[in-house]
Formats: C-alpha cells, sequence, structure tokens
C-alpha cells in the first residue's frame, strides 16, 4: 500500500502507535519478512552476527517517535543530532561503528514545486538500519515495493545502497521529465508562438537548484567513510556505495547543464519581450509625431478669440486640412528617413 493514499493524512498513514510505518525482518536469504516494532525489538536482542538484519522505519511526524526510538534502540547519538540540524545536505557518514546519513528526496506526490522535497535519516549498523522522514518520500515507497516483492537484500548496506539506487532513479526520472517541459518551451519559442511565460521556466530552475544544493552528497564524509569503512562492511557493499555515488555526480551534472540551458532561453525570452516592447514603444512615438501637427493646430484654432485666421475664407477649412497634411508629410519623412538610417 503506498504511503500516500489518503493525502489528507499522508504524514501519519499506516504508522502505530510507536510511529512504525513497516517493520522487515531479512534473513540470511535476504528476503524481508514483515514485524512489528515489538518484534523487532526481541529479534535484535537474540540476533547474532551473520544472521541477518531488521529494517524499520518509521514517521517522525508522530510525537512518541523519538521517545520509543531511544527507549528500546541503541542508536547513535548523531542520528539524533542530525534530525535538529538546520543544515540538510545529503551524506554518510561514520560514527563508532554506525553508519548516518541524511539523504533527501521528493514526496509522493511529487508536483514540480521545490517546496516538494524533503529529508530522510538513516542509522544503519550490521543488524538494524532504521529510516526516518517527515513526509511520504518516492524512494522509501519503491524500497518498500522492492522487499514486498521478494528482492533480496544481502545487508544493511545494501539495502541503504539500494535506496540510494531508487533516489538516483527518481532524480533521474525528474532531470528527464523537466528536460521534456524545457524542449516544449523552447520548441514553441523557436516557432515563434510562445506562450509560457519566464516564470514557468523559473519554478523549473529553483527546483533544479534546490534539489543540486541538497542532493550533492557532501565529498569529506563520504570518502573518508570509502578509506576506512567498518569491519562489518563487506568490500562489494563499499564498491557499490562508490557507485551509488557515482550516479548520483552523474545526474547532478546533468541537472547543473539543463540549468545553464534554462538560463539561456530565459535570456532569450527576455531579449524578445524587450525588443517586442521596444518596437510597441516606437509605433507609439511614430503615431504621437504624425498626431502632432493636427494636434496643435486643433488647439490653436479651438481658443474662441478674435482674430482667428482663414475664419472668414469660403475655403479657410481646406487650407488648413492642407497645411495639416503638408506638415504631417513632413513629420512622416523626417521620422522614416532617420528610421531607414
Amino acid at each position: 500500500m503506498n504511503e500516500s493514499l489518503n493525502p489528507a493524512k499522508r504524514s501519519a498513514y499506516g504508522a502505530d502507535q510507536q510511529g512504525l510505518i513497516c517493520g522487515y525482518a531479512f534473513g540470511r536469504d535476504g528476503v524481508g519478512h514483515t514485524v512489528e516494532a515489538h518484534q523487532a525489538v526481541e529479534l535484535l536482542a537474540a540476533r547474532t552476527a551473520g544472521d541477518g538484519f531488521v529494517w524499520l522505519h518509521f514517521n517522525l511526524g508522530q510525537v512518541s517517535t523519538e521517545k520509543w526510538l531511544r527507549q528500546h534502540l541503541a542508536l547513535s547519538d548523531v542520528f539524533y543530532e542530525t534530525l535538529r540540524e538546520a543544515s540538510r545536505s545529503t551524506r554518510v557518514e561514520l560514527d563508532d561503528g554506525t553508519l548516518v546519513a541524511v539523504l533527501n528526496d521528493v514526496h509522493y506526490d511529487f508536483s514540480f514545486e521545490p517546496s516538494d522535497i524533503s529529508t530522510l535519516w538513516i542509522s544503519a549498523s550490521e543488524s538494524l538500519i532504521v529510516t526516518a522522514r517527515l513526509q511520504p518520500l518516492r524512494s522509501v515507497d519503491r524500497l518498500r515495493d522492492a522487499v514486498r516483492r521478494g528482492a533480496p537484500i544481502a545487508s544493511s548496506v545494501a539495502l541503504l545502497v539500494h535506496l540510494m539506487h531508487d533516489q538516483g532513479d527518481v532524480l533521474a526520472n525528474i532531470v528527464r521529465q523537466v528536460t521534456a517541459r524545457i524542449d516544449t518551451i523552447e520548441d514553441k519559442l523557436l516557432a515563434g508562438r510562445l506562450e509560457s511565460k519566464r516564470a514557468d521556466l523559473g519554478v523549473s530552475r529553483r527546483l533544479l537548484v534546490r534539489l543540486q544544493r541538497l542532493l550533492a552528497p557532501e565529498p569529506a564524509a563520504l570518502f573518508r567513510l570509502l578509506k576506512k569503512p567498518p569491519v562489518w562492511i563487506s568490500d562489494s557493499d563499499i564498491e557499490d556505495l562508490h557507485q551509488s555515488s557515482e550516479e548520483f555526480n552523474v545526474a547532478l551534472s546533468d541537472m547543473a547543464a539543463l540549468q545553464e540551458r534554462i538560463k539561456l532561453l530565459q535570456e532569450e525570452i527576455a531579449g524578445r519581450v524587450a525588443e517586442a516592447n521596444n518596437r510597441s514603444l516606437y509605433v507609439l512615438t511614430i503615431v504621437t509625431v504624425l498626431a502632432l501637427p493636427i494636434n496643435i493646430l486643433a488647439g490653436l484654432f479651438g481658443m474662441n478669440v478674435g482674430g482667428i485666421p482663414l475664419a472668414d475664407h469660403p475655403a479657410g477649412f481646406w487650407i488648413v486640412v492642407a497645411i495639416i497634411v503638408s506638415f504631417t508629410a513632413i513629420a512622416a519623412w523626417i521620422v522614416f528617413s532617420k528610421d531607414r538610417d
């Protein structure tokens, strides 16, 4: 079942009294089986090295979640500190033999808004991996679907890598969809029938900037982990973790190139808008200049004073019209000759 089945209750959907959304126990074969919170605690107490691991996914929007975690699970203090940090950039670091990770992902009902990005906090040891979030996330939902289908996951680090791969796939899909939207706008621009405003490009650019800032892994912490991993992490898991970070870097470089493309389109649209405004202002100026002679003469002859010339002349009206036409023609000749220059 999707975490976002009911949007009105999406932050608490499926969580029990302890805030547990889902729990799985993985045996030696790597296949996950559903467990409740109390069952997970009992399994962890009885497990030995090589017996597999337990994955518990929590909803931090529930008040009792952190209290239960502190009472029943021996998690790193760094994990609890990261829950309150203002900086939520993506990173994976090692603290006393435990991996503490901060991943950012899009909401399940992602609508291409920069605000539709939330954080997933992770604590991973040899026998336990805990994930916690405030909003339903796409990568976690994909991971749950894979576990329910029976996908084998050999270790807690393999589950973390699987989660990072899913997050990378979600990111690549976002880049693909944003690219399609930009292609459509660019085709309209080249065809001369641009209907979208620069604000549409601005939203996409802000989204990519926020994704790039939050999803770019901090290189220093990851480098230290890959250089000196804990003894319980296998070489294959380290290699997979390194590969997942490389996939992130490729996606981030694509995002940077797409941002530059959006910037060029914004400049092109701004140039065309400025050109259209200048053309409209030029036409308005010409109309004003051409209407100047008739406005001046109409103002002079409209004064109710004595001595108005040609007032008693039988052809006075046509003489005034001729004067106006002559001055208008001279003004038009001056304006258009400068335009040709």
